[in-house]
């Protein structure tokens, strides 16, 4: 089978495709550096002929709220557009576990909005929820750090390993679509700041982590609800500890 994945030359992408390939599938990684383009529509025509499976992972390159917007929009009606008349057969995209929730967050507006096309286009689908992934977890800390600081919400989060979300993306994949959603966390419920504060230890950075119930996450302030799931997700297997040892310093 012939399965094109937007946004495959990325972290999930690749090892999504990877997984696929060894099961004796075509995979095409269709991103601007291999001549497609969602914004433009540069060759999506070409990669989409003849394949039945899209998987979209492509992400906005600004969390800017207009930027964000502009991109989710703008590539999610060239890529849905580029799927009827290809014929495509189940289009998959990548979100966010409590896009819903967070609309203080232009980003997250972004996201719904996308699912909103995905929804409204008649082509049969699956949307993925996910949790944060583990390998943002220095891109969190970085964007909560005040001097020597890191501030960051006592709220909880249940992140996964990338390769527990490949495993995903290539089961669904391979199975029919649901025209719903599917939610995916990792095996650990705990708070941001104490999280945070474990991986700077491990790491050996010297940044003291507060709790600051304040903190906003990319502009959404948030609750013990906020970034979890309790709709019977699909837990991960990699544990934080398990992910750090093998993946972290690499």
């Amino acid at each position: 089978m012939k399965i094109v994945i937007i946004g495959g030359t990325g972290l999930i992408g690749t090892k999504t495709g990877d997984r696929l390939r060894r099961q004796g599938h075509e995979v095409i990684a269709a991103a601007p550096n291999t001549g497609v383009n969602t914004i433009t529509g540069e060759g999506l025509e070409e990669a989409l002929a003849g394949a039945e499976v899209v998987i979209d992972l492509a992400n906005s390159p600004s969390f800017a709220d207009k930027a964000a917007l502009e991109f989710f929009e703008t590539s999610g009606h060239n890529l849905l557009a580029a799927d009827k008349v290809a014929g495509i057969k189940h289009h998959i995209a990548l979100s966010v576990v409590g896009t819903e929730r967070l609309q203080d967050c232009g980003y997250f507006r972004a996201k719904l909005a996308q699912e909103k096309l995905i929804k409204a286009s008649g082509i049969p689908y699956t949307i993925v929820h996910s949790t944060q992934f583990m390998e943002f977890l220095a891109g969190i800390a970085k964007s909560g750090t005040v001097g020597d600081a890191v501030h960051l919400s006592p709220a909880y989060v249940q992140p996964i390993a990338s390769d527990d979300v490949a495993d995903v993306m290539a089961g669904v994949a391979l199975a029919a679509p649901i025209n719903g959603m599917i939610e995916i966390s990792g095996p650990e419920r705990v708070r941001m700041n104490e999280l945070v504060a474990r991986y700077l230890k491990a790491a050996g950075d010297p940044r003291k982590v507060v709790a600051d119930p304040e903190a906003r996450y990319f502009g959404a302030k948030l609750n013990d609800g906020s970034l979890v799931s309790d709709n019977n997700p699909r837990l991960g297997r990699i544990t934080f500890e398990q992910w750090f040892a093998t993946s972290a310093r690499k």
